[in-house]
């Protein structure tokens, strides 16, 4: 069974910050996207980091210089690294998987881990 693990969430003051980071188990194969998302109350998920099979990385506009996304292919883990948090960070932060083969994708999800930025 593929299971994506995340750690790394806390509380942490407004100007702190925080390195999440995403395992994959239970896997034969190996991502090729891997990516971040968050979820705050009453909101949607929304994206907030991508890596794809070439390496390209996409941000949202909200997190762009403050956040660093980064893998390690050899282990299907992937990372993201949060600077200058603000209290705006707070959500849930799921990470994400995506297989592509020639009959589809198939997106795998993580559990979240609570970020919560206050002073």
């Amino acid at each position: 069974q593929v299971q994506l693990v995340e750690s790394g969430g806390g509380l942490v003051e407004p100007g702190g910050s925080l390195r999440l980071s995403c395992a994959a188990s239970g896997t034969t194969f190996r991502f090729n996207d891997m990516g971040w998302y968050r979820q705050a109350p009453g909101k949607q998920r929304e994206l907030v980091a991508r890596i794809i099979d070439s390496g390209a990385r996409n941000y949202a506009d909200s997190v762009k210089v403050r956040f660093t996304i980064s893998r390690d292919n050899a282990e299907n883990t992937v990372y993201l690294q949060m600077n200058s948090l603000k209290p705006d960070d707070t959500a849930v932060y799921y990470c994400n998987g995506v297989r592509r083969r020639y009959s589809g994708s198939s997106t795998y999800w993580g559990q979240g881990t609570q970020v919560t930025v206050n002073s």
